[in-house]
């Protein structure tokens, strides 16, 4: 069934009303016996925050704003896909398909969706137009749930080419961040013929013999970030890429569950001055945690560490397309730039950026668009 269908959400009022009596009836655990987020969400914001999720936030606003948008489903190899489909009125328009991570979602990108497609609209030169593709991953969202071992990035890389192509596009650019990055950088190493240049947020690789025996500011503070991660802050990874099993059972039966396991990153991996809500407002946080709450997808999207988080691991293979990096410094680690030239060697466009974190396109969306514009122009 190779058929492109048009899809709108329409969330039953029950299953609102089911997450609002769970909200409301969850247990609790004590308080955290520190003064800040070292033990994980605090109680008291994370009590706040649900309450107001019962109680005022509005999913329906969410489900209109994006119903406004095209959105479609396509089945391949056997799973449907969900993705977000616009199209510029400018004829010639670059086509480029945009890749989330975990634990984000498509509704990292609504704010630059417009822009982007429609640049004349928001100051800028039709030339920058893109048709933007953005599909949720398998397992995430509302795209299906692999019932079978074997969907890991290598098979999401190729079935994104699948996609773009069944979509018209013969040439086209492809963008990500997080898994998004993982995937972008397969679709780099497949080099099917299709892709003609990358761009990633979250470059994958590894410190070459010279930074680790000579390592100067910049190797030192990777390093140290990298260490920190290994120590403090890479235990969710631990348990999705080994139990993602065990764990699916308490995210799929408590709201109060998933919207802690989710918030505790977004409080570590945005540039947020100490606190979530300085960078994203309440209501986007509950937006994107819905995606995962309303699709029951707690399971699946933690299966994808099962499947590949060995993907994040460089090896001996190039990228030799032409690649675009924009270098965020609240990133989980900023990869020096003589580190990512081992493994994407073709590197056009480079910028490291004086704010914003690993949610790039959901935290500072007026930065990325103007990236995404930057990086564009390498392909004149």
């Amino acid at each position: 069934m190779t058929a492109i269908r048009p899809y709108k959400l329409n969330i039953p009022t029950s299953e609102i009303d089911d997450l609002k009596t769970r909200l409301k009836s969850a247990r609790w655990p004590e308080a955290e016996t520190v003064e800040d987020w070292s033990q994980g969400v605090p109680i008291k914001y994370h009590r706040e925050f649900c309450d107001y999720w019962a109680n005022d936030y509005n999913w329906y606003k969410t489900q209109d704003r994006l119903n406004r948008f095209g959105q479609y489903k396509t089945t391949i190899d056997d799973l449907d896909i969900h993705f977000l489909h616009v199209k510029s009125s400018h004829e010639n328009a670059t086509p480029i398909i945009i890749t989330h991570g975990w634990p984000g979602s498509i509704m990292e990108f609504h704010k630059i969706l417009g822009p982007l497609a429609e640049p004349t609209q928001h100051g800028d030169a039709a030339e920058n137009a893109f048709h933007i593709v953005c599909p949720s991953l398998p397992g995430y969202g509302f795209s299906s749930k692999p019932q079978k071992t074997g969907w890991g990035v290598e098979k999401i890389a190729e079935t994104w080419d699948k996609l773009m192509n069944r979509l018209g596009y013969d040439d086209y650019l492809a963008q990500g961040g997080d898994w998004g990055s993982a995937v972008t950088t397969a679709i780099g190493l497949q080099n099917k013929g299709r892709c003609k240049g990358i761009h990633v947020n979250m470059p994958n690789a590894t410190a070459p013999a010279e930074a680790r025996e000579n390592p100067n500011e910049a190797d030192k503070k990777a390093m140290s970030d990298g260490l920190f991660y290994q120590q403090w802050d890479s235990g969710y990874s631990k348990q999705q890429s080994t139990r993602p099993q065990t764990l699916g059972y308490g995210l799929a039966d408590s709201p109060i569950g998933q919207s802690a396991w989710i918030l505790e990153k977004f409080y570590q991996w945005t540039d947020c001055d100490g606190h979530p809500e300085n960078v994203l407002s309440r209501d986007e946080l509950i937006d994107n945690i819905m995606f995962y709450w309303l699709t029951n997808s707690g399971a699946s999207s933690a299966r994808l560490y099962w499947e590949s988080f060995a993907s994040f691991s460089t090896g001996d293979n190039t990228v030799e397309l032409p690649t675009g990096v924009s270098s965020f410094p609240k990133e989980v680690v900023r990869t020096p730039r003589t580190w990512a030239e081992k493994r994407y060697t073709n590197i056009q466009y480079w910028h490291d950026m004086e704010k914003g974190g690993h949610f790039a396109a959901f935290e500072q969306p007026e930065l990325f668009i103007k990236e995404m514009r930057n990086w564009l122009k390498t392909f004149d």
